[in-house]
């Protein structure tokens, strides 16, 4: 009987992912864009009306937000001379600015010196989160989950969703934050005790995404308490946010 099982365990290979931190997803992966050549003034008004999130900034020349990217991949598609995304999945960042992809930027810089001491101190062994569901369409909260399985398995890290606020050291938020949710969110976070870590994942959360301007959306949660770590994506890889927890703790 055990020789049959180590013969299916051969023929069927390794089926977790080893290293986390290394780990090379597909070509296909929509991941951190690049900007080969800035566009003409003319060729970035087009990109504009592409864009369905208003992603593209032109404050201190071209760029691209990935905190409001959806990353449908237009622009790439009508001017792919300029723009590419490249499969890299290391994109999240602790300051919104670094979220701004420019002409020569070779990765999704992290700022050290902004990292909480106590986030370190305390969490560095072990991480315990919240999720919210902020009236996200369940695309990142899959994602989030797929991080717990067997595949990708972040617990080896000690990092793991918990069932409950009061069992959590911080909140991850997914969705844009309606209104029907803000009093859920406020609610949640105050019964998690501090201190606490405060993570976005996905654009919804991040920057409202396509329903930044609708009047069911109420971000006003996010002008109160400082965010900790933003994950982009649309929806935000497993890898993505693994990688960037570990970032941010210090692990």
């Amino acid at each position: 009987m055990i020789i049959k099982e180590l013969k299916i365990l051969r023929q069927h290979g390794i089926q977790y992912v080893p290293d986390l931190k290394t780990a090379v997803l597909t070509p296909l992966f929509r991941g951190r864009p690049v900007i080969k050549e800035d566009p003409t003034d003319q060729e970035t008004e087009k990109i504009k009306k592409l864009c369905p999130s208003n992603a593209i900034t032109t404050e201190d020349g071209f760029g691209i937000d990935i905190g409001k990217c959806v990353f449908c991949k237009e622009c790439a598609l009508a001017y792919p001379d300029k723009i590419a995304f490249t499969n890299d999945y290391k994109i999240a960042s602790n300051d919104k600015n670094n979220l701004i992809v420019r002409k020569g930027d070779s990765e999704i810089k992290f700022n050290e010196n902004i990292v909480r001491p106590e986030v370190r101190k305390l969490f560095k062994n072990a991480l315990k989160l919240r999720q919210v569901s902020a009236g996200g369409d369940n695309s990142c909260e899959f994602e989030l989950y797929a991080a717990g399985n067997v595949n990708f398995d972040m617990g080896r890290y000690g990092i793991e969703f918990v069932a409950s606020p009061r069992h959590a050291d911080g909140i991850v938020i997914t969705g844009p934050i309606t209104e029907n949710m803000s009093e859920a969110l406020q609610i949640c976070w105050d019964a998690s005790p501090g201190p606490k870590v405060l993570i976005l994942v996905g654009t919804d959360a991040i920057s409202g995404g396509m329903f930044a301007d609708s009047h069911a959306v109420n971000r006003k949660f996010l002008e109160k308490y400082p965010v900790d770590l933003y994950v982009p994506g649309n929806p935000a890889h497993p890898l993505t946010f693994i990688n960037g927890v570990l970032r941010l703790i210090g692990k």
